[in-house]
Parts: structure tokens; C-alpha cells; sequence
């Protein structure tokens, strides 16, 4: 099994390559939210993808919840469900597989030379040249009273024009 790879050619064919998706609930509170993390690249079929994916659901330690009362993992069909109650509340987590269809980060596989006919006379288009990508502007440092507590002197709406 090869990890980090993107399509591959080995013996003139196209290996697939799977990703593991860690789909889990961070935060907490009104702040709570869904985050999907890929955590590995696989090569090959994709049942060596589900063996892999399932060693790491079955590894796999989150954070919440801190006091875990009962862990349960369950079989999808394209992966994995972890079920772990708390004193207060449940928490999930999804492991999944997926095939890779693009990654901006890496190229295509090449083809093989002979795979398809030269075009004569045509040369390859250059690439188009990229922005570079803007700077966020900085904005003042601002030193503001504030009393023993640590709580401003004055409040910052106070003396501000653009409220109504």
C-alpha cells in the first residue's frame, strides 16, 4: 500500500486513489461546528482504502468527549460512523472514502508517450500567469484606558458619528 500519491501508473494502467475523510463536531456551544479533515491519500483498490480507513477509525482518540461512558463504531457503506456518549452528550464521528477526482495541489497523471497522436505544428499553450494574491491591510494599534479590572474607561461607541 502507497500513501501520498495521485494517480500513479504502474504497469501502464491508472491506479485509483482513494482519500480518507474525517468528518467531526469541534467547538462547542453555539460555536460548535462541522470540520472534514483528509487524513491520508491510498492507492490501489478500493478495499485496501476500507481496511485503512477502518485501522484508523478504530485508532482514532478525539478530543471530546473528555469522560467517555461508551464508544461505539459502525459499518456504511462508503465507510465508518463513531459513536461516543459522554457524561453530558454524544459525540460523531464520520470516516469515509472517496475517490480523488482533482487535486489543485498536485498534476494530473502524464500520459505515456504514444498513449495519443503529437498535434503537428502545435505548441503548448503557456499557462496563464496568476495575481499574487492581495495583502489584508493592517490596521492601527490602538491603546485604549482601561481601569484595574481591565474594562475601557470608555466605552467604543462612545463619541462615534456613523451611529444613529
Amino acid at each position: 500500500m502507497q500513501l501520498l500519491s495521485y494517480g500513479s501508473i504502474e504497469g501502464g494502467k491508472t491506479m485509483t486513489t482513494w482519500g480518507l475523510v474525517l468528518e467531526t463536531t469541534v467547538g462547542s456551544g453555539e460555536r460548535k461546528h462541522t470540520e472534514a479533515y483528509v487524513m491520508a491519500h491510498v492507492e490501489g483498490p478500493r478495499e485496501t482504502a476500507l481496511a485503512e480507513l477502518e485501522r484508523r477509525a478504530r485508532a482514532y482518540s478525539p478530543e471530546h468527549p473528555r469522560s467517555p461512558k461508551r464508544r461505539r463504531l459502525f459499518r456504511g457503506g462508503d465507510g465508518f460512523l463513531l459513536v461516543i456518549d459522554g457524561a453530558w452528550q454524544s459525540h460523531a464521528t464520520r470516516f469515509s472514502v472517496a475517490e480523488l477526482m482533482d487535486d489543485t495541489d498536485h498534476a494530473p497523471p502524464s500520459e505515456a508517450v504514444g498513449d495519443r497522436p503529437a498535434a503537428p505544428g502545435r505548441k503548448p499553450e503557456p499557462e496563464p500567469e496568476r495575481e499574487p494574491e492581495p495583502v489584508p491591510p493592517t490596521l492601527p494599534t490602538v491603546t485604549v484606558e482601561r481601569d484595574e479590572d481591565g474594562v475601557p474607561v470608555k466605552p467604543a461607541w462612545l463619541g462615534r458619528t456613523d451611529l444613529v
